[in-house]
């Protein structure tokens, strides 16, 4: 009798790390989170790019169960469209792994979402404000409080909503196809009426490196300001690009070419700050 009783303890032990093991992480349950010590400034921080990827092979099992709630996944982002409550998560998890098997960084244009595959891209609205992001779901959560979606610490500040901790938004699903084909019908539509004189300036056949696509003019010039003085040798351009109810401004590097040179070009880039640098024509 005396040998069962250890064995009972540990079967017992046993049984309960496995339960504990079930869920994702147990991150979710955290209430409070924080940013930076000190203020940063991630108006620079370009909006994510849609762009066509397949599924995470992790993050997309449904039905998945967090804190004793089920949850499902959608099958797909299309058409989705929702108004709820937005918090964001920081530095108690930046640098540690997100639901599909990323590195959460605070500073990129991510975000969590319950349902959405991943990844998926959303266009977040800040109702109070009017202010948007695009955003890239790579995660999983809010799991508590009644909230939608959690945004990385830059895409919060950008909304202007890190001092309420919370906002009432509105998450819009965007199809990368759709958002791509708009893209290209607007360059081949003469994107270089769009801007001053001596904004565009472009190589036939040429490829740039851009950087970064914001919703102000001034945040463009801004950053084309920043990257000229740190890249001499380079051509820093800004590249307006009218959509249906917005311009965007888009900053390229270049010309540049396929070779050794490109990577460390790459590499500077991010270094100030720019996460999402991809070659254009």
């Amino acid at each position: 009798m005396r040998r069962l009783i250890p064995c009972l303890i540990t079967l017992s032990l046993i049984a309960i790390l496995a339960g504990c093991s079930s869920a994702p992480t147990g991150r979710y349950a955290v209430e409070k989170d924080y940013g930076p010590s000190a203020s940063v400034d991630v108006s620079h921080v370009p909006d994510a790019v849609p762009r066509v990827e397949p599924k995470s092979r992790g993050g997309n099992k449904s039905p998945y169960t967090v804190l004793g709630k089920s949850y499902s996944v959608m099958a797909s982002s299309s058409g989705y469209k929702e108004r709820g409550v937005a918090s964001w998560y920081g530095k108690k998890f930046h640098g540690h792994l997100t639901s599909n098997g990323e590195t959460y960084n605070m500073y990129g244009m991510s975000a969590a979402h319950k349902s959405l595959p991943l990844p998926s891209y959303v266009q977040v609205t800040n109702l109070r404000n009017g202010k948007r992001v695009i955003v890239r779901v790579n995660d999983r959560g809010p799991f508590h409080g009644g909230r939608i979606i959690d945004l990385s610490y830059a895409a919060a500040s950008k909304l202007d909503m890190l001092g309420g901790g919370t906002a009432n938004v509105e998450v819009e699903a965007i199809d990368p196809r759709t958002w791509g084909n708009s893209s290209g019908a607007a360059v081949a539509a003469g994107t270089r009426a769009l801007a001053p004189p001596d904004t565009v300036n472009s190589a036939v056949g040429a490829r740039y490196l851009q950087v970064g696509a914001f919703g102000l003019e001034a945040t463009a010039v801004e950053a084309k300001q920043q990257l000229q003085t740190m890249l001499p040798g380079y051509q820093v351009r800004i590249v307006p690009l009218q959509l249906q109810d917005r311009t965007l401004y888009r900053v390229q590097v270049g010309p540049v070419q396929l070779n050794a040179n490109l990577a460390e070009l790459v590499s500077r880039v991010e270094a100030a700050g720019y996460l999402r640098p991809h070659l254009v024509d």
